[in-house]
């Protein structure tokens, strides 16, 4: 009878083993993911018709799956009123300048800045000169969405 030496397979094969069968994982989970995944949107603004919430007052916005964009135009001395939503806000200016009232401060956000206001923290703020911004929330504003943020709609 003859002794049969058992050689352990060496750690190239190992490893090339684990990178199968890693990649095979992924690939699955990839496949899982991307059948439950939203359709990819190209949106170019002009698309998008202006809403008009009151005369100094205008936007557009896109809603992804949990994120949502808004273009929002100010004339000079359109005011927002106070509010706070529960969605954390990113907000940044294209061009002119925002005063925000917001913790007990005022700040100016001017073109090429930005301002990140958390969840539930009151502020308002006003157009000191006609300006373009793009805010960013997270979740989707579900009041922007069903047009009952009466607190944007008829005022100056």
């Amino acid at each position: 009878m003859k002794n049969k030496l058992k050689t352990k397979p060496s750690p190239r094969k190992k490893a090339k083993a684990k990178d199968a069968k890693s990649h095979s994982r992924a690939k699955r989970a990839m496949a899982k993911h991307a059948a439950g995944t939203p359709p990819l949107q190209y949106i170019p603004w002009h698309t998008i018709p202006l809403e008009d919430l009151n005369p100094l007052l205008q936007r557009q916005f896109v809603v992804g799956q949990e994120i949502m964009l808004a273009r929002v135009l100010m004339k000079k001395g359109c005011i927002v009123p106070e509010h706070s939503h529960h969605n954390e806000q990113l907000t940044y200016i294209v061009e002119g300048a925002l005063k925000f009232s917001i913790d007990g401060r005022e700040i100016v956000v001017r073109a090429g800045e930005v301002l990140c206001i958390p969840s539930n923290m009151p502020h308002s703020a006003e157009a000191l000169e006609d300006t373009v911004d793009l805010d960013v929330f997270n979740p989707p504003r579900a009041d922007w969405i069903n047009r009952s943020d009466q607190y944007l709609r008829g005022q100056k």
